[in-house]
């Protein structure tokens, strides 16, 4: 007799029931879909998804997952009802059913074994918290950046997923772009001759320590906003912040070198091939920050000074020639004879569609994803040893194997106090 302890999966009951009734020979008519007749893959090769926090970029991103034939979207859980209404409707539409759930609380969703992964697209004050949550109910997660808002944050982040053997990928969508990946392996082939020098375009550094002013809260299954500030320190609500006037307001943004730093660091480090480890200095210089790895080569953070490639973007520089790119597509070389027949590029970068795919081919194959969460974690390491260093205003040290800084205040600096009951 089977132990009836043993609980076996969604797909192995579909796959039971299949067989059962094909034994049998019973008259019992089956849709094609669950059939994967004409061009419809059958469930049980399906990659089943479910949201957390998706709003603008989320739905968009959403949708490059829902244009992929391989993936049912099954449930959204968001503090906000007119958001869980939105996804509802267009994940119902795009399936021709009515069978998206939702739920204002994420744990609810997180609980279902039926969901293999899971889109994060909160706020960045819960990127990280809600992915660590999430690996710890099995989940293999996408989630946007920035990815998190501390060293510490970072490092956990990493940590969880190597733990438990899950796929994540940062949606740093860059890494699968055109323009980006040739910029790359233009640096890989040497034709540059040796890197000296890398240039990540970032945003001016600052962020507010003041307060929004308060307004009566919703109810709490309008907008749940306990649930909305998560782990950041309590404050009145302010519909602003709900809306996304977040950004810039230290307790929930890290900042413009973050910002945009979590995709153009992260590109530098990859064209670099530095994704393993950080750089081991950090001077602050204006708006920007120099900083130096340990084998001299310099990356150099910047608002100013771009070509006008089109946001994010990113040089290279070797001592026999460079590259620059953005998202525009479109690249300056240098010599031209380094141009090859691939010289245009029409995907933006901003698109997330092929970074989907690669996270969706992880899911089935378990290779690392191309943003994984190592690299991730080294990237916006990067970036928020380089705040750090430009809100001190001073030259820091720092060291890639133990993570500390050669200065008590910059260390104290590599957390934040969470509210409770967070923890990481």
């Amino acid at each position: 007799m089977l132990d009836s302890t043993i609980k076996r999966s969604r797909r192995q009951v579909l796959r039971a029931a299949a067989g059962s009734a094909a034994a049998l020979a019973l008259p019992t008519v089956l849709p094609a879909s669950a059939l994967g007749r004409d061009g419809i893959l059958a469930p049980s090769q399906r990659i089943t998804l479910g949201g957390i926090g998706l709003g603008g970029r989320g739905a968009g991103v959403l949708r490059s997952f829902l244009s992929n034939p391989d993936v049912q979207f099954l449930a959204i859980a968001d503090i906000r009802q007119i958001r869980r209404d939105a996804i509802k409707q267009m994940a119902d539409q795009h399936h021709g059913n009515n069978d998206c759930a939702t739920y204002s609380d994420m744990h609810e969703m997180l609980a279902r074994q039926d969901i293999d992964s899971v889109l994060i697209a909160t706020g960045d004050r819960w990127h990280a918290m809600a992915s660590i949550i999430a690996a710890k109910a099995g989940k293999d997660v996408f989630c946007e950046k920035p990815c998190s808002m501390t060293i510490a944050e970072s490092q956990a982040l990493a940590d969880v997923f190597r733990r438990y053997g899950l796929i994540y990928q940062a949606g740093t969508q860059r890494r699968s772009i055109g323009n980006f990946i040739f910029a790359a392996d233009l640096v890989a082939s040497g034709r540059l001759g040796k890197l000296h020098t890398v240039h990540a375009n970032t945003l001016n550094p600052p962020t507010r320590h003041d307060w929004l002013p308060g307004e009566p809260e919703p109810a709490k299954d309008v907008v749940d906003w306990d649930a909305w500030l998560g782990p950041c320190p309590w404050r009145p609500y302010n519909s602003q912040y709900v809306a996304g006037r977040w950004r810039g307001h230290f307790d929930f943004h890290g900042g413009g070198i973050l910002e945009w730093g979590s995709h153009t660091v992260d590109l530098c480090q990859w064209a670099a091939q530095k994704d393993d480890t950080t750089p081991v200095e950090y001077v602050p210089e204006g708006s920007g920050v120099v900083c130096t790895y340990a084998d001299g080569l310099k990356l150099v953070m910047r608002d100013s000074g771009w070509m006008g490639l089109g946001t994010c973007s990113v040089r290279y520089e070797g001592d026999e020639g460079w590259i620059e790119t953005g998202d525009s597509g479109q690249f300056a070389i240098y010599p031209e004879s380094l141009r090859t027949e691939r010289t245009v590029f029409t995907m933006r970068g901003t698109d997330p569609s092929t970074h989907v795919r690669d996270f969706l081919d992880c899911v089935k194959t378990r290779r690392p994803a191309n943003a994984n969460s190592d690299v991730a974690a080294q990237s916006h390491i990067v970036c928020h040893s380089a705040y750090i260093a430009w809100q001190l205003g001073r030259t820091l040290k720092y060291d890639p194997a133990t993570h500390e800084f050669d200065d008590a205040d910059a260390n104290r600096m590599r957390s934040r106090a969470m509210r409770e009951p967070y923890r990481i």
